[in-house]
Protein backbone atom coordinates (compact mmCIF):
# COMPACT_ATOMS: atom_id res chain seq x y z
CA UNK A 1 0.00 0.00 0.00
CA UNK A 2 2.73 2.43 1.05
CA UNK A 3 4.50 1.88 -2.57
CA UNK A 4 1.62 2.83 -4.36
CA UNK A 5 1.26 5.49 -2.40
CA UNK A 6 4.77 6.63 -3.37
CA UNK A 7 4.26 5.68 -6.66
CA UNK A 8 1.22 7.71 -6.68
CA UNK A 9 2.83 10.68 -5.29
CA UNK A 10 6.35 10.55 -7.71
CA UNK A 11 3.79 9.82 -10.75
CA UNK A 12 2.15 12.96 -9.65
CA UNK A 13 5.50 15.10 -9.01
CA UNK A 14 6.34 13.99 -12.28
CA UNK A 15 3.59 15.28 -14.01
CA UNK A 16 3.68 18.47 -11.97
CA UNK A 17 7.15 19.39 -13.48
CA UNK A 18 6.68 18.30 -16.86
CA UNK A 19 3.34 20.89 -16.90
CA UNK A 20 5.76 23.89 -15.39
CA UNK A 21 8.75 23.22 -17.74
CA UNK A 22 6.35 22.89 -21.00
CA UNK A 23 6.64 25.69 -23.56
CA UNK A 24 3.72 28.04 -23.25
CA UNK A 25 1.21 30.13 -24.97
CA UNK A 26 2.94 33.09 -24.89
CA UNK A 27 5.89 34.67 -23.35
CA UNK A 28 7.99 38.00 -22.87
CA UNK A 29 10.91 38.37 -24.87
CA UNK A 30 13.71 41.11 -25.47
CA UNK A 31 12.66 42.95 -28.12
CA UNK A 32 14.60 42.00 -31.17
CA UNK A 33 15.69 45.72 -31.72
CA UNK A 34 17.29 46.56 -28.39
CA UNK A 35 17.89 50.12 -28.53
CA UNK A 36 14.39 51.03 -30.38
CA UNK A 37 13.01 53.53 -29.38
CA UNK A 38 11.22 56.59 -31.30
CA UNK A 39 14.18 59.09 -31.97
CA UNK A 40 12.49 61.68 -33.97
CA UNK A 41 9.29 62.77 -35.05
CA UNK A 42 8.83 63.38 -38.39
CA UNK A 43 6.39 65.41 -40.66
CA UNK A 44 4.91 64.69 -44.00
CA UNK A 45 3.03 67.22 -45.87
CA UNK A 46 1.44 66.18 -49.18
CA UNK A 47 -2.28 66.08 -51.11
CA UNK A 48 -4.33 62.67 -51.89
CA UNK A 49 -6.04 62.79 -54.81
CA UNK A 50 -9.11 60.63 -54.72
CA UNK A 51 -10.61 60.00 -58.31
CA UNK A 52 -13.85 58.56 -58.97
CA UNK A 53 -14.60 59.56 -62.46
CA UNK A 54 -12.53 60.28 -65.78
CA UNK A 55 -10.42 58.12 -67.79
CA UNK A 56 -8.39 56.42 -65.11
CA UNK A 57 -10.13 56.69 -61.92
CA UNK A 58 -8.03 55.64 -58.87
CA UNK A 59 -10.83 53.94 -56.94
CA UNK A 60 -13.16 50.92 -57.24
CA UNK A 61 -16.65 50.41 -55.59
CA UNK A 62 -16.20 46.80 -54.40
CA UNK A 63 -19.34 46.28 -52.56
CA UNK A 64 -22.76 48.03 -51.50
CA UNK A 65 -25.46 47.79 -48.64
CA UNK A 66 -28.91 47.05 -49.46
CA UNK A 67 -29.91 50.27 -48.53
CA UNK A 68 -26.93 52.65 -49.85
CA UNK A 69 -28.05 53.63 -52.65
CA UNK A 70 -31.35 55.61 -50.34
CA UNK A 71 -29.07 56.53 -47.28
CA UNK A 72 -28.01 59.93 -46.86
CA UNK A 73 -24.63 58.71 -45.90
CA UNK A 74 -24.26 56.02 -48.18
CA UNK A 75 -24.12 53.60 -45.76
CA UNK A 76 -22.28 50.12 -46.56
CA UNK A 77 -20.71 51.46 -49.57
CA UNK A 78 -16.96 49.65 -49.55
CA UNK A 79 -14.23 51.19 -51.82
CA UNK A 80 -10.83 50.12 -52.98
CA UNK A 81 -8.24 52.90 -53.78
CA UNK A 82 -4.82 53.49 -55.18
CA UNK A 83 -4.77 57.18 -54.75
CA UNK A 84 -1.76 58.93 -56.24
CA UNK A 85 -0.17 61.36 -53.32
CA UNK A 86 1.49 64.37 -54.88
CA UNK A 87 3.80 67.10 -53.22
CA UNK A 88 0.95 69.67 -54.51
CA UNK A 89 -2.28 70.11 -55.17
CA UNK A 90 -2.06 69.54 -58.20
CA UNK A 91 -1.97 65.82 -60.22
CA UNK A 92 0.46 66.75 -62.42
CA UNK A 93 2.56 67.81 -59.28
CA UNK A 94 5.33 65.13 -58.37
CA UNK A 95 3.95 61.88 -56.72
CA UNK A 96 5.67 60.94 -53.85
CA UNK A 97 3.80 58.13 -53.04
CA UNK A 98 0.60 56.23 -53.40
CA UNK A 99 -2.70 55.78 -50.99
CA UNK A 100 -3.13 52.01 -51.33
CA UNK A 101 -6.30 50.21 -49.50
CA UNK A 102 -9.90 50.84 -48.30
CA UNK A 103 -12.53 52.93 -47.38
CA UNK A 104 -16.31 52.09 -46.22
CA UNK A 105 -18.45 54.53 -45.61
CA UNK A 106 -19.37 53.46 -41.79
CA UNK A 107 -22.07 55.53 -40.37
CA UNK A 108 -25.95 55.52 -40.58
CA UNK A 109 -26.47 59.23 -39.76
CA UNK A 110 -23.68 61.30 -41.31
CA UNK A 111 -20.78 61.06 -43.77
CA UNK A 112 -18.54 58.94 -41.35
CA UNK A 113 -15.30 56.80 -43.15
CA UNK A 114 -13.74 53.90 -41.69
CA UNK A 115 -10.55 54.14 -43.52
CA UNK A 116 -7.60 51.52 -43.65
CA UNK A 117 -5.07 52.01 -46.45
CA UNK A 118 -1.06 52.51 -46.24
CA UNK A 119 0.71 55.50 -47.63
CA UNK A 120 3.34 53.87 -49.77
CA UNK A 121 6.06 56.55 -50.46
CA UNK A 122 8.00 55.91 -53.84
CA UNK A 123 10.14 58.78 -53.94
CA UNK A 124 12.82 60.79 -51.53
CA UNK A 125 14.29 60.07 -48.33
CA UNK A 126 11.34 57.98 -47.49
CA UNK A 127 11.14 55.62 -50.87
CA UNK A 128 10.24 52.29 -49.97
CA UNK A 129 8.62 52.93 -46.79
CA UNK A 130 5.05 53.05 -45.76
CA UNK A 131 2.44 54.42 -42.99
CA UNK A 132 -0.55 52.59 -42.08
CA UNK A 133 -3.35 55.40 -41.56
CA UNK A 134 -6.52 53.48 -39.96
CA UNK A 135 -9.31 54.82 -38.36
CA UNK A 136 -12.26 57.10 -38.74
CA UNK A 137 -12.62 60.23 -40.99
CA UNK A 138 -15.66 62.26 -40.59
CA UNK A 139 -15.55 63.41 -44.36
CA UNK A 140 -17.79 66.94 -43.33
CA UNK A 141 -15.51 67.94 -40.38
CA UNK A 142 -13.26 70.90 -41.10
CA UNK A 143 -9.92 68.86 -40.42
CA UNK A 144 -10.08 65.32 -39.46
CA UNK A 145 -7.47 63.11 -37.43
CA UNK A 146 -6.89 59.70 -37.78
CA UNK A 147 -4.10 57.88 -36.38
CA UNK A 148 -0.97 56.21 -37.77
CA UNK A 149 -1.06 52.58 -36.14
CA UNK A 150 2.75 51.46 -37.98
CA UNK A 151 4.86 51.66 -40.30
CA UNK A 152 7.57 49.60 -42.68
CA UNK A 153 11.49 50.74 -43.86
CA UNK A 154 11.92 54.08 -42.30
CA UNK A 155 8.76 54.07 -40.22
CA UNK A 156 9.42 50.74 -38.73
CA UNK A 157 7.60 50.74 -35.55
CA UNK A 158 6.04 54.15 -36.35
CA UNK A 159 2.87 55.48 -34.55
CA UNK A 160 1.52 58.91 -34.84
CA UNK A 161 -1.40 61.10 -36.12
CA UNK A 162 -2.58 61.98 -39.67
CA UNK A 163 -4.59 65.38 -40.54
CA UNK A 164 -7.02 65.34 -43.33
CA UNK A 165 -8.31 68.93 -44.74
CA UNK A 166 -10.39 68.46 -47.99
CA UNK A 167 -8.97 71.00 -50.59
CA UNK A 168 -10.93 70.96 -53.22
CA UNK A 169 -14.18 68.47 -54.10
CA UNK A 170 -16.13 68.30 -57.11
CA UNK A 171 -19.82 67.87 -56.69
CA UNK A 172 -20.11 66.86 -60.23
CA UNK A 173 -17.34 64.22 -60.73
CA UNK A 174 -17.19 63.39 -56.93
CA UNK A 175 -13.32 63.57 -57.37
CA UNK A 176 -11.75 65.26 -54.45
CA UNK A 177 -7.97 66.59 -53.21
CA UNK A 178 -7.31 66.12 -49.66
CA UNK A 179 -4.02 67.84 -47.69
CA UNK A 180 -2.71 65.97 -45.90
CA UNK A 181 -0.48 66.73 -42.63
CA UNK A 182 1.29 63.28 -41.33
CA UNK A 183 3.28 62.70 -37.96
CA UNK A 184 5.17 59.62 -37.11
CA UNK A 185 7.20 59.15 -34.53
CA UNK A 186 10.29 56.48 -35.63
Amino acid sequence: MARLVLLALFSALLLATIITTSEAFSRTVKAPYQAHKPKKLTHLHFYFHDIVSGDKPTTAIVAVGPTTNTSASAFGMVVVIDDPLTVGPEITSEEVGRAQGMYASADQKNLGLFVAFNLVFTKGEFSGSTASLYGRNPVMSKVREMPIIAGTGAFRFGRGYAQAKTFTFNTTSGNAVVEYNVYIWH
